[in-house]
């Protein structure tokens, strides 16, 4: 691939990941990297991923072919205005954010359309910073290109090719379809998880019977909102506009929810909980039932031939039953390509000691 120097501005969880990646595939990539701790560049220069062992300037980056944009989103659409009259004529940019619109208006704003498309990697977890970036974060994960209407279309080719060859499974979306969709699907779920949270916390008495006897229903649902606040922050403050008017469809469902509880319509209510499970059983990877106990753990994989087959003969040889196993495509807070569910506890512990006996990275979180 011909991104021979690539720059890096922010290099937390995504953007450390993303380095990681190139540096394995492509060794001999030169990565320049600036964080906002010099303890984080440090790190990343003695480890080998980055050339530099200090923090940059944004003139450092004048020679790179393609610059990831990896902060917070409001962070990002600064650098957008020190980057224009430092970058070379056929440079990418491309950021890593999860709103795109507000981004997207201030290319159109600096002029900057033949220079920029949007990207989204639909990977990560509630855990942030470089020291959680791992090589293989982008292994069989949607990664979405938001390209620039005015993009030369060998441009947005030469990046959709170089991010499926570091893993991603790449997609095109227009920008407010990418921020409706994401606000649908992501943004939305956190406002409600963290509201919920925020909710129970406050009904809780000072015996904390409600945290002790939580279980894994509430777990599950609110696992989000242990995501970092101020990320969330950026993301309500850059597409408040869809999140809202999710919040006001979201709240009239509740609303007529209420309505059927207190008319005691039974068929109606049956519907509403019907309607939703059948369309979360459409989703790949379900799960058995938000009050059971769900064994799983996930697993590091390289997208190589035999892959799957060859952790389900080490488990199988050792009499360790799987009972469901599964890609995951879209992991922005799920650490692992692979999802494996077993039947109980301790063959869910043995096959991790298994695995990690044959030197694979897992991961398990609890219930």
């Amino acid at each position: 691939m011909d991104f021979r120097t690539i720059g890096f501005i922010g290099l937390g969880l995504i953007g450390g990941s993303i380095a990681k990646t190139i540096k394995r595939i492509y060794p001999a990539a030169t990565l320049l990297a600036t964080a906002g701790h010099a303890s984080t560049v440090t790190e990343a220069h003695e480890d080998g991923t980055i050339k530099n062992g200090g923090l940059l300037d944004i003139c450092d980056f004048s020679d790179c072919d393609l610059i990831f944009l990896c902060c917070p989103v409001q962070r990002n659409i600064e650098y957008l205005k020190a980057l224009k009259p430092v970058i070379k004529k056929d440079c990418i940019i491309t950021d890593v954010g999860s709103v795109k619109t507000d981004i997207h208006e201030e290319v159109i704003r600096l002029d900057m359309e033949k220079n920029f498309i949007g990207g989204h990697p639909m990977t990560g977890s509630e855990k942030t910073g470089y020291k959680h970036a791992t090589a293989y974060l982008l292994e069989n994960a949607y990664y979405i290109l938001t390209p620039s209407k005015n993009i030369a279309p060998e441009k947005q080719t030469r990046l959709l090719r170089y991010l499926s060859s570091l893993g991603a499974l790449t997609m095109l979306l227009d920008y407010r379809e990418h921020d409706h969709a994401t606000a649908s699907i992501s943004h939305l779920p956190h406002v409600v998880a963290a509201g919920l949270v925020n909710l129970i916390a406050k009904l809780d008495n000072k015996d904390e019977t409600m945290k002790t006897i939580a279980a894994g229903g509430f777990k599950d649902i609110t696992r989000i909102a242990s995501s970092s606040p101020v990320m969330w922050q950026n993301i309500c403050l850059s597409n408040g506009t869809q999140i809202n008017a999710l919040i006001d469809a979201f709240t009239e469902t509740l609303r007529k929810m209420q309505t059927l509880i207190e008319q005691k319509d039974a068929d109606a209510i049956y519907r509403f909980f019907e309607s939703a499970k059948d369309y979360r059983d459409s989703i790949n990877i379900t799960k058995s039932g938000s009050m059971q106990k769900v064994y799983e753990f996930y697993c590091d994989l390289i997208d190589e031939a035999g892959g799957i087959a060859t952790i389900a003969t080490i488990l199988a040889s050792n009499h360790l039953s799987i009972k469901n196993i599964g890609i995951i495509h879209n992991r922005e807070f799920e650490q692992g390509v692979l999802r494996i569910e077993m039947y109980d506890q301790d063959t869910l512990d043995e096959s991790v000691a298994l695995l990690k006996k044959y030197h694979y990275t897992v991961y398990t979180r609890s219930q």
